[in-house]
């Protein structure tokens, strides 16, 4: 079993590692359950490319926060926000 600790015990380095980590696995398990669609969007309904549908949803992501302020509510928001972030960098290289 992983022996975890409490976030308030990791120094900030440690702190940054465990959130990347987790974001990355997050973003991992999301691809790989949703094919791509972000970097690949199958432009059914949105016809947009990967920047401009990334983009739609990191507003969407945005206006919650906004909305609801950063609380236990929107804890999950804030990750997502971070790995729409990603992702967007990802297409933004992949488009040259």
């Amino acid at each position: 079993m992983e022996n975890i600790v409490p976030y308030g015990k990791l120094t900030t380095a440690e702190l940054i590692k465990q959130i990347s980590d987790e974001v990355t696995n997050l973003l991992l398990m999301k691809n790989a359950a949703y094919g791509d669609s972000a970097l690949n969007p199958a432009g059914i309904f949105a016809k947009g490319d990967a920047v401009e549908n990334l983009c739609a949803r990191i507003d969407d992501k945005l206006m919650r926060i906004k909305s609801k302020g950063i609380n236990d509510e929107t804890e999950d928001t804030v990750q997502d926000l971070i790995g729409y972030l990603i992702l967007l960098r990802i297409a933004m290289i992949k488009n040259g």
